[in-house]
């Protein structure tokens, strides 16, 4: 597996812990009861993601930052969308789907763009 496919799997994988650690609490009662246990639960697993998401997508960059944030961002946008949707039932509308598309353009750009 290519260094970029890991670091966007990563990503990802950080990406839906913290939208669980943060909006956890509007979906089940235990999560909005015991803050303290939610960030002690997830902040390792996120930091790591994050920490070695980021070592892949920048090796894979050679050395490059920028791509990487834009990786990154993007991932979280569409996680967030997944699970909003699926957990809270907020759809997409107009707004969202423009700049869901937006959030992709970004990342082919930094991949496609030599």
């Amino acid at each position: 597996m290519s260094k970029l496919l890991i670091g966007i799997l990563l990503y990802t994988v950080g990406q839906t812990l913290i939208w669980f650690q943060t909006n956890g609490q509007f979906v089940w009662p235990w999560a909005k009861n015991n803050p303290g246990w939610m960030a002690i639960i997830f902040s390792i697993p996120i930091s790591y993601g994050f920490i070695w998401g980021t070592k892949f997508v920048v090796e894979h960059f050679d050395g490059l930052l920028w791509p990487g944030r834009f990786v990154g961002f993007t991932c979280g946008m569409l996680t967030f969308t997944i699970l909003t949707n699926y957990y809270m039932g907020e759809g997409i509308n107009a707004k969202t789907a423009i700049s869901l598309v937006l959030a992709c353009s970004l990342v082919l750009i930094q991949i496609l763009w030599k």
